[in-house]
């Protein structure tokens, strides 16, 4: 693996951009993301280069995977819930990360890239300080297997609760924690 993994500045907003954009074209888009590649691709300079920056109401920050050129070939990003609060306006225990927004481009699929991602999500919920975060989840489409997988191999497992998709109450988002938190 050839890349540098690290957190994203708002100077990377186009390659975050032109990075999420290819992820919503991927065929498997429709069960990874809720956004989609028409209402993403309008969005304003300014929405990506706060994505960028972490900027929102949730503390944010997104890891790329970042190769010698500058190209960016995976990305994941963590959301902080604090404990009353989760991203989908639901009720959190505790606090807790959230992680979101997984790719890595076709070509890079089974190197490695994935893991490094994640560990460096990991880490740096861990490394919090306020808030102390308990719990990292995430949540997988029903027909995503093969994200599915992948989470089982880096220690997630299914928490027994699910969420409808939005826009699709047909089918449901599993929620995986990563087992063994103390």
């Amino acid at each position: 693996m050839n890349h540098v993994i690290r957190a994203t500045t708002a100077e990377d907003w186009q390659g975050v951009k032109e990075l999420r954009l290819h992820a919503l074209r991927d065929p498997a888009a429709s069960i990874a993301f809720l956004d989609t590649y028409e209402v993403e691709a309008v969005r304003p300079d300014e929405f990506w280069r706060d994505r960028a920056a972490g900027g929102g109401e949730l503390l944010a920050r997104q890891f790329v995977a970042e190769r010698a050129d500058g190209g960016l070939d995976g990305s994941v990003t963590v959301l902080v819930e604090r404990a009353g609060r989760d991203v989908f306006g639901g009720q959190a225990d505790t606090d807790q990360a959230h992680l979101v927004g997984v790719f890595v481009r076709e070509e890079q699929r089974g190197s490695g890239l994935a893991r490094a991602l994640f560990d460096a999500a990991i880490a740096f919920a861990d490394g919090l300080d306020e808030p102390r975060i308990s719990r990292v989840r995430l949540y997988v489409h029903q027909d995503n297997q093969r994200a599915e997988a992948f989470y089982r191999k880096v220690g997630f497992i299914r928490s027994g609760q699910s969420v409808p998709v939005p826009g699709d109450e047909s089918s449901v988002e599993h929620e995986l924690v990563l087992g063994q938190r103390v």
